[in-house]
């Protein structure tokens, strides 16, 4: 995947925190970034926009919440695949467990440090 685009989906209500994580991932050649402020937006840009390649959401969320987002991002067959990582303020076990139930593929409780959330891309996109 290293030599191709990578398109990521950042959903979070927070213009800040979409920003920090859309800043900490265009440090890997090739990443374009797409956000939207809610699930219900995120899961408009994941129906409109073509393919995604990772998706990082946030769990509390006006309109649709980011465990709902997961939900359907898993049952549309086109998605099945596409990593979820959940960037939260939540750190309670109860949660992590509950959105990796859902199909999340990582849980990252805020404040969360660039290096982790590039860490933790690489990891899931299997880049170098």
């Amino acid at each position: 995947m290293s030599e191709q685009q990578i398109r990521a989906l950042v959903v979070d209500d927070s213009q800040a925190m979409r920003r920090s994580i859309m800043y900490a991932l265009q440090r890997l050649t090739g990443v374009v970034c797409i956000e939207a402020e809610d699930g219900v937006a995120g899961l408009k840009m994941l129906t409109t926009q073509g393919r995604f390649d990772l998706v990082l959401t946030d769990i509390n969320m006006p309109l649709m919440d980011g465990l709902k987002l997961i939900s359907h991002i898993r049952k549309a067959p086109e998605h099945r695949g596409v990593p979820i990582i959940v960037v939260t303020t939540e750190g309670a076990e109860a949660d992590r467990a509950r959105a990796m139930a859902l199909g999340a593929s990582a849980y990252l409780v805020k404040p969360v440090q660039a290096r982790v959330v590039l860490e933790t891309v690489k990891e899931l996109l299997k880049l170098g």
